[in-house]
């Protein structure tokens, strides 16, 4: 198989396993296959941008905005995590960190794949919550979010 046709083909499966995720709730490949998907067809477009297609999930986050949720616009645009797989990945993000910041300190914790929710608080009360949905706009989930009986500690204890 030729790159233009790879790239044709991981643009496909990549976005077909979005839509899947992001908008029916109903995931069609593993994580990990996804992941690699992704990084193989980065690593081609960035080799070969020239055959980068014009709906390549790489310029993409989440899913679209479904017709039965309000619409909220982010204030300031919600964006996706990347993956690191190993340590000369993980060496390469430390080195692009001491380029730009000169005191800095990193906090790990596993990626947990999920829902990504954007909570806005006004003096200390809770008034919205909006999933991340394309990066700019997402959906006002505020009274599935108000239903959440547990804190964060409780999580927390509940989880060690």
């Amino acid at each position: 198989m030729d790159i233009k046709q790879r790239i044709l083909e991981l643009t496909k499966i990549i976005n077909q396993a979005n839509y899947d995720y992001h908008t029916m709730d109903a995931p069609t490949i593993s994580d990990q296959n996804y992941d690699r998907f992704l990084k193989e067809l980065i690593s081609l477009e960035e080799k070969h941008p020239e055959y980068k297609e014009p709906d390549s999930p790489t310029g993409k986050i989440g899913g679209i905005v479904l017709s039965g949720f309000s619409k909220v616009t982010h204030s300031v645009p919600m964006m996706s995590l990347s993956n690191v797989f190993d340590f000369d990945e993980l060496n390469q993000f430390d080195e692009r960190i001491r380029k730009a910041v000169i005191d800095y300190s990193f906090v790990t914790e596993l990626k947990i794949d999920g829902l990504a929710v954007s909570l806005i608080y006004v003096g200390g009360l809770f008034v919205r919550a909006a999933t991340r949905g394309n990066g700019s706009v997402g959906e006002d989930v505020t009274q599935n979010v108000q239903t959440i009986k547990r804190t964060i500690n409780s999580m927390s204890s509940k989880m060690d």
